[in-house]
């Protein structure tokens, strides 16, 4: 029997201009090529906890414009459950603006539009799940409401970093960041009663519980094409694996494995991993 996933968070449009260098302050480039791709963490996430095998439902908002339904094809093709979706009137969906460098590194600039209606209200409408993922592109408001809703597992990937309640931080079961996110909550991280992530690229992720070291899984070696989305897929994942039971080494070395798959195709959601790759992947020697 599948684990039922709630992912409270943010759906976007990318659009993304890949294989030139990245632009330094003031610089234009030339030589991309473009394309658009459903994005977004929160988006991305469900799509990577549903090609794993999870039963997922997705909480979020779009705007009442044109750009929505492209948004949201990926995952309602997929099946993703859509009715915790609600269309904002006069707001824009979110867009993220990506470049893409020829080596697979990227940045981001996001208009958030419409998912900063977000609710509590749309939260509540939740029903109840094995595993709960938020992140932090959708108002903290609606991130504690789901907090406090969860009855099982409730994971919270702090991106982008930025300050949020003590009691997110002290009591989420289990708190996902990389290595430059980790470096802004500080200390803070280690207080956490439950347990604490911090993804390290190319280093692998480290494992603690009760602010202290209790595991480890390195990264394996792919060649890159675009890491945009390897982030939510290793969060997914580990939601994903941990729901199911798997011990916390296990579920880490699975996470990384489908963050690995996650990088080696362009785009986010296009480049999301089945569990069958994962577990081709995990297989090998």
């Amino acid at each position: 029997m599948s684990v039922r996933i709630g992912i409270v968070g943010s759906i976007n449009l990318d659009l993304v201009a890949s294989g030139a260098p990245l632009p330094a302050p003031g610089e234009t480039v030339t030589g991309a090529s473009f394309a658009r791709h459903p994005g977004g963490k929160g988006a991305n996430q469900a799509l990577a906890a549903r090609r794993l095998g999870a039963d997922v439902t997705m909480v979020g908002c779009v705007g009442d414009d044109g750009l929505a339904e492209s948004a949201l094809s990926i995952l309602r093709a997929e099946g993703v459950d859509l009715t915790g979706v609600e269309t904002v009137k006069d707001q824009a969906t979110g867009v993220a603006l990506i470049a893409v460098s020829p080596d697979g590194e990227n940045q981001i600039i996001v208009a958030s539009g419409a998912n900063a209606c977000v609710s509590e209200r749309l939260v509540s409408k939740m029903p109840d799940c094995d595993a709960i993922l938020c992140q932090l592109e959708v108002p903290i408001d609606a991130v504690m409401a789901a907090f406090e809703r969860s009855k099982g597992l409730f994971a919270v990937n702090l991106a982008p970093a930025m300050d949020v309640p003590d009691q997110l931080l002290a009591e989420a079961d289990l708190i996902i960041v990389n290595g430059g996110e980790a470096a802004f909550y500080g200390e803070k991280l280690l207080q956490n009663k439950g347990r604490v992530v911090v993804t390290l690229g190319k280093d692998g992720a480290m494992l603690y519980e009760n602010g202290k070291v209790a595991g480890s899984a390195p990264a394996f070696d792919v060649t890159a094409v675009d890491t945009t989305g390897a982030g939510d897929t290793f969060s997914a994942a580990l939601v994903v694996a941990l729901a199911e039971g798997q011990d916390p080494e296990s579920a880490l070395r699975f996470a990384s494995a489908a963050a690995a798959l996650a990088v080696t195709k362009a785009g986010a959601q296009p480049s999301l991993p089945t569990r069958s790759e994962v577990e081709t992947l995990l297989a090998k020697p």
